[in-house]
């Protein structure tokens, strides 16, 4: 049996609470003994709210944040302590907004050839790399500026194609986009994907994104995994109650999916928290 294209082991990652004054007041745990494995070729999503700990899980995958402790494996390989230009042939990320990835001073083909030069691949690649994000390759004399949102996004998925990755980590990839585009910028990384043999690690909040463009989900709350397993189990019949309050915040448009959504009981007007969910579900079960 080959090994998973991306396997995270035990990952734990603090962060220090400083003072006013520079001392160290705490840490905070942003990352909390992560465990997944992303098998090759499938696309496996990181759901959460902001300050789950999914960026932070992106860039220890990436190699520019070290774990405390744990370890994480592309194709059965070790990459913690690999140097990182080693380790970028393998992996690379396409971020949430492409305007700010793109040097505004750099032609598109300037910013996709800056990448084929730092891992030896030739420069006429730019007019294929533009064809495989079906962007016309004159625009590789364009700037940023003169692009669009989604038309900027692909051109920084053609960048990160220009080294042949293994992996690519979508880090909010389509979030800063109009809807229409999302499923655009959607439909062409399926694309790649089943073209390439492309491996996603695909980090969203964007829960209906996610229930039809991955294959497994992981849920992490306060930087721990509270549940994980095949995309339409996790959706169909949630098992824990902040994958239930997630699910019940997406919005819906017709009666359909609305009846789709957990019955969540609101407190005071608002959503409730995990701990206040769970201490409901005790008092329920006591109850009865």
């Amino acid at each position: 049996m080959s090994a998973p294209t991306l396997e995270i082991r035990n990952l734990t990652k603090t962060f220090p609470i400083r003072t006013a004054f520079g001392g160290k007041a705490g840490a905070v745990t942003a990352v909390d003994d992560v465990s997944l494995r992303v098998a090759a070729g499938a696309v496996y999503g990181l759901a959460g709210e902001s300050g789950s700990g999914k960026s932070t899980i992106a860039r220890m995958v990436m190699g520019l944040t070290r774990p405390d402790s744990g370890d994480i494996l592309i194709d059965g390989q070790s990459i913690i302590g690999v140097k990182s230009h080693a380790h970028r042939g393998r992996v690379q990320m396409v971020f949430q907004n492409p305007g700010a990835s793109l040097n505004p001073r750099r032609t598109v083909g300037q910013s996709i050839r800056v990448a084929l030069d730092a891992h030896g691949k030739p420069a006429a690649r730019v007019g294929d790399l533009l064809d495989m994000v079906q962007l016309p390759r004159h625009f590789a004399d364009r700037y940023p500026h003169e692009l669009s949102g989604g038309q900027k996004q692909r051109v920084a998925i053609a960048r990160a194609l220009a080294v042949e990755p293994r992996l690519l980590v979508l880090d909010e990839p389509t979030s800063a986009l109009d809807v229409s585009v999302q499923a655009k910028v959607i439909e062409l990384l399926e694309d790649l994907g089943r073209d390439l043999g492309l491996t996603y690690l695909f980090i969203s909040h964007d829960l209906s994104l996610m229930r039809n463009f991955t294959a497994e989900v992981g849920v992490l709350y306060r930087g721990r995994i509270v549940e994980t397993g095949p995309t339409a189990r996790v959706f169909a019949d949630p098992q824990h109650d902040y994958t239930r309050l997630l699910l019940a915040s997406v919005p819906v448009i017709s009666d359909e999916e609305a009846a789709l959504r957990p019955d969540i009981p609101l407190i005071n007007g608002e959503l409730p928290t995990a701990e206040e969910l769970l201490a409901l579900r005790q008092a329920e079960r006591k109850s009865e």
